[in-house]
């Protein structure tokens, strides 16, 4: 039986942000993910996708962060549950919970934290015949290496902030870059939508709106796409059709344990401290959902920290805690490294 303060199901950069804030609480944590490795969708799918919107970061690729996520808890020296999946989890007579891996793994805690970002997740692919013949072929649902489309013609099909920020990645790295999307309006944030405004008058994107591909053609790799433009056939050869539709999120097993559930995502009290209709048990990150949700990962990152101060009310419900800022001053010994941060928090706990 793994024993912790805090059991965080969800390794992504939102679950590993909250061993940060944890451990300055001096509360420790064990990460449960169905993954092989830490980070989430930001290992798995997107490693070398940029991301525009962390403080102090004007871009950092996905895997970057996962990387300085890690650095920044090693101090805290968090326990890792990989490749299981959280299955069942039952309240204990003492108000703590155990969790049961689809391995049989046990993991008892006070505080379970669900940061399991969209769930388990497929990518949502265009209806068009035969697609499936080309995946893998010149048909990728996900860019995981930009490197591979140095050099050749890439389209990409989409309209949120996954498909204009490839194109605008892109645009350094392919031959030739084009979007395609069926509105002239974009999902995407305006920032981005203008970039990609900007490099089509550079003639680094070329941007075809409102149009859909109808038909994919190729004799045993992908050569050519045929899209419809209002009563025009615009025949596109390329190397690469990329369509980005987003991710159909499943909660998988976390949707049978009573949690209030609201279209795929696990409802909270956002008015405090992000905790379930079940005492002890929080939703943090993409997989919850309360009015006026953003699904951001710095929207992640704040959740964490509240749920961290009520996790510790809820651990320690006796113990008077007083905050105190990371950059405390006039401790003894103090150097600004980790190890010293968490002593300066810690003394000010104690």
């Amino acid at each position: 039986m793994i024993q912790t303060d805090i059991l965080i199901i969800g390794a992504g950069p939102t679950g590993l942000f909250t061993v940060f804030e944890a451990g300055l609480l001096k509360l420790k944590c064990h990460l449960i993910d169905a993954l092989p490795q830490p980070g989430g969708q930001c290992a798995e799918i997107y490693p070398k996708k940029p991301i525009y919107d962390i403080p102090g970061f004007p871009e950092v690729l996905a895997g970057d962060l996962v990387d300085n996520l890690m650095k920044q808890i090693e101090a805290f020296e968090p326990g890792f549950t990989l490749g299981e999946r959280a299955e069942t989890i039952e309240k204990q007579e003492d108000d703590s919970f155990i969790v049961t891996t689809n391995k049989g793994t046990k993991h008892q805690a006070k505080v379970v934290a669900i940061a399991g970002g969209l769930g388990s997740f497929e990518p949502r692919k265009p209806q068009l015949q035969n697609i499936e013949s080309f995946e893998d072929k010149g048909v990728e649902y996900i860019i995981r290496d930009p490197e591979i489309y140095r050099g050749k013609r890439v389209a990409i099909a989409g309209g949120g902030d996954s498909a204009l920020d490839w194109s605008i990645f892109l645009a350094d790295v392919a031959d030739e870059v084009t979007l395609i999307h069926r509105r002239n309006e974009f999902r995407g944030a305006l920032d981005s939508v203008e970039k990609v405004e900007e490099l089509k008058k550079l003639g680094k994107i070329n941007l075809i709106t409102p149009a859909e591909v109808k038909e994919l053609h190729g004799n045993g790799k992908l050569e050519s796409i045929s899209i419809k433009q209002e009563e025009d056939i615009i025949n596109l050869e390329l190397d690469h059709f990329i369509p980005l539709f987003g991710l159909s999120p499943k909660l998988g097993p976390i949707a049978n344990w009573g949690l209030e559930i609201e279209k795929n995502a696990i409802k909270v009290d956002n008015t405090l401290d992000y905790q379930t209709n079940i005492p002890g048990i929080y939703a943090i990150g993409d997989v919850n959902t309360y009015p006026g949700k953003l699904k951001l990962i710095l929207c992640g990152f704040h959740e964490a920290t509240l749920m961290c101060q009520s996790a510790y009310k809820r651990i320690f419900p006796d113990k008077k805690y007083v905050m105190k800022y990371t950059t405390v001053s006039g401790v003894d010994g103090f150097d600004g490294s980790r190890k010293e941060a968490e002593k300066a928090v810690v003394k000010s706990i104690n």
